[in-house]
């Protein structure tokens, strides 16, 4: 009997743990960090031809073992930045927009936490609560149902979507081709990074 305990505890310790999909995920996008992308607006709405014909730059500027801060920069505008955080349940996804003179806009802090397991290529982030409250003050009802996502194709691609009723928005990176970081977004410390 005592050979099978023994066999048994050996067993476990050669075993490692599976990560989980989400942490697979956090992975992939830190494994960027530090690493600039150009990429593209794929979808066609037409209320979005402002944001085609400008540069998009995403820089995955700021990691930690429980965060991503990646700003994104539309041309000259680098008031955005999408923050991915760990939870206990999962995953979140904030935007933190900010005016050129690093104040909050007052439509900041937005996004969701991950509701199901995902992938580790993907993973999607309803409207929280604090979202749809925020939308319904705002006076932008439609953005209550919004549902954003991420994906991560490791040396391939980097893509931002957003889906609704009646909306479709998704941008793409080509993570090929690293390219020089810009500027740091709007309201960070220069050398955070």
């Amino acid at each position: 009997m005592r050979w099978i305990a023994v066999l048994a505890l050996a067993l476990t310790a050669c075993v490692t743990p599976v990560a989980s999909p989400q942490d697979q995920f956090f992975a992939r996008l830190s494994a960027l960090c530090g690493q600039a992308f150009a990429g593209r607006l794929v979808s066609e709405d037409p209320r979005d031809a402002d944001f085609a014909s400008q540069p998009l730059v995403m820089h995955v500027r700021e990691c930690s073992d429980d965060t991503v801060r990646i700003p994104l920069s539309v041309g000259e505008n680098r008031s955005r930045t999408w923050v991915i955080t760990r939870t206990d349940a999962g995953l979140r996804l904030k935007h933190d927009h900010r005016y050129e003179d690093g104040g909050e806009d007052a439509l900041s802090q937005y996004g969701g936490d991950t509701i199901a397991e995902g992938s580790a290529a993907r993973q999607a982030f309803p409207a929280d609560a604090f979202s749809r409250q925020l939308f319904t003050e705002r006076n932008i009802p439609a953005s209550v149902a919004n549902v954003w996502a991420m994906e991560i194709e490791p040396r391939r691609l980097f893509a931002y979507e957003l889906r609704r009723p009646d909306r479709y928005f998704r941008v793409e990176f080509d993570l090929t081709r690293p390219i020089a970081a810009p500027p740091p977004p709007w309201g960070a410390k220069v050398n955070s990074f």
